[in-house]
């Protein structure tokens, strides 16, 4: 591997080494393989039903008033190389583009889950309530939101490159002083930066696959990326977890610093420039507020925005409160929390690799779709089982599992089909659809919490109620879509 991925590797081969060390996290480890195994069954099961299935391929209907209209072989396969695609880099240098892309994607779920586990210690250390400890992630989420508006729209005038490299660079800055903060307060605004500048790594992933990719291969490509970024969620509470054993939560910041070290290298040397100049828009700030409400305007790109940021929120719901129902409510180790966490996001990870395979039979809207209505059915189910007070270990993890599974599904379609409707202005849009999604999951993420630390209903409740706005969004919105416009 080239340098900024040995410096990767070789800090991943430390992380688990400290993991190894622990017994109590050894244990953990192996069942959380075993759990991915079964997830790899389940992956080979829905493959072999989806070939078993008849294709539907649909006709391409007219596009509705106001949407771009994009040939159907480019809805198919990735648009031929023109005006709104740059040249995708080929052999050693697509592989690395690829990591560094995944390791990007992952950035903010990696930064969040990391410290997931420690929730609990932070509230007794800095003796703040639960509540109050939630506000950091709020903060996080808000920074991220701020972030993603401000860079986005930028990138697509200076190009993706040196912004990339700049809130890298930031983000390991942030993250040091997060490990230093004397009190709740300052942690809070430290992870409020910590946001602002991780934000980058999130949009300019995303704008930069918008540059290379459109349609199928753009959700194919999106799935593919959370091979990486979908590791994120099943590594970073186990890390969390293990470096508990041995240290404060103090220590999670500082590996995250060291992390975003590592992604500054690895951005400098793993990221061509795929925006290049003649393409960069050159107009003033007002031209700029002015395609942000043109966006805004457009039914079809907002509706597959506000679905996605309806089950982003939904999934927050579930990150923020997860810790203290696992441990407070079901009387869950940090350990055994960690290996659940992991295994929820093991099957996140696998559903987002069966979603690449059933693209080559399916449009990325009807496989948006099913997962939507599972997520709806799974949730339902949940906040009854909760709310009517049958609150055990078996049947809540069983919900949970499917419902964030299924997620896999949904997180690689949404932004294949809302980036695909603006081709000439990816950064913009990729601002778009990450602000609206990071500032739904920061509105949320204190809600999960507002009954206490006793009880699951107020997460079981919100999960069932986002997802539910989610589907009717999707159904409203979205209505009308040709079967392969933007596809």
């Amino acid at each position: 591997m080239d340098t900024p991925l040995e410096l990767g590797n070789a800090f991943g081969i430390s992380v688990w080494a400290a993991l190894f060390r622990s017994r109590a996290i050894g244990r953990a480890r192996s069942k959380a393989f075993a759990a991915l195994r079964a997830s790899e069954l389940a992956a080979f099961v829905c493959e072999t039903i989806a070939v078993l299935v008849k294709k539907h391929p649909a006709s391409p209907d007219p596009a509705p008033t106001g949407a771009p209209r994009i040939a159907d072989e480019n809805a198919r396969t990735d648009a031929p190389r023109g005006a709104d695609t740059a040249a995708a880099p080929e052999g050693r240098r697509a592989v690395l583009l690829f990591l560094v892309l995944g390791a990007l994607s992952g950035i903010a779920p990696f930064s969040i889950d990391t410290y997931l586990p420690a929730l609990p210690s932070i509230s007794r250390e800095l003796s703040a309530s639960a509540s109050t400890v939630q506000l950091t992630i709020t903060a996080c989420l808000l920074g991220i939101a701020v972030g993603q508006l401000v860079i986005g729209p930028l990138s697509d005038r200076w190009g993706r490159r040196q912004p990339l490299i700049a809130g890298m660079t930031a983000f390991a800055l942030s993250s040091l002083l997060c490990a230093l903060a004397p009190s709740m307060w300052l942690l809070i605004a430290a992870r409020a930066g910590q946001g602002l500048s991780g934000a980058a790594g999130i949009v300019l992933a995303n704008a930069i696959v918008g540059d290379l990719h459109r349609g199928r291969g753009a959700a194919r490509y999106f799935s593919r990326l959370w091979l990486i970024g979908g590791l994120a969620p099943i590594v970073a509470p186990l890390v969390g977890g293990a470096i508990l054993q041995f240290a404060t939560w103090r220590v999670v910041f500082g590996l995250l610093a060291a992390g975003g070290a590592a992604l500054t290298l690895a951005a400098t040397f793993g990221v061509p420039e795929t925006h290049p100049r003649e393409r960069r828009s050159r107009g003033s700030l007002m031209l700029t507020l002015r395609l942000l409400g043109s966006l805004l305007s457009h039914r079809l790109f907002m509706g597959y925005v506000l679905t996605g940021a309806l089950m982003f929120a939904a999934m927050f719901s579930y990150l923020s409160d997860s810790s203290f129902v696992y441990q407070d409510v079901l009387g869950l180790t940090p350990a055994a929390f960690a290996l659940v966490f992991g295994a929820n996001s093991a099957g996140q990870l696998v559903l987002s690799q069966v979603n690449g395979r059933l693209l080559r039979s399916h449009s990325p809207r009807q496989l948006l779709g099913v997962a939507l209505a599972i997520c709806l059915a799974a949730s339902v189910a949940l906040a009854l089982l909760v709310t009517t007070g049958a609150t055990s270990f078996l049947p809540v993890t069983v919900l949970l599992f499917a419902f964030v599974a299924t997620l896999g599904m949904v997180n690689p379609n949404v932004p294949a089909l809302a980036l695909t409707l603006e081709p000439g202005h990816a950064g913009s849009a990729a601002a778009l659809l990450g602000v609206t999604q990071f500032a739904c999951g920061a509105a949320i993420a204190p809600l999960a919490g507002i009954g206490g630390n006793g009880t699951a209903a107020p997460m079981a409740l919100l999960i069932a109620v986002l997802s539910g706005a989610g589907v009717l969004v999707f159904l409203t919105l979205t209505r009308g879509a040709a079967p392969f416009d933007a596809e």
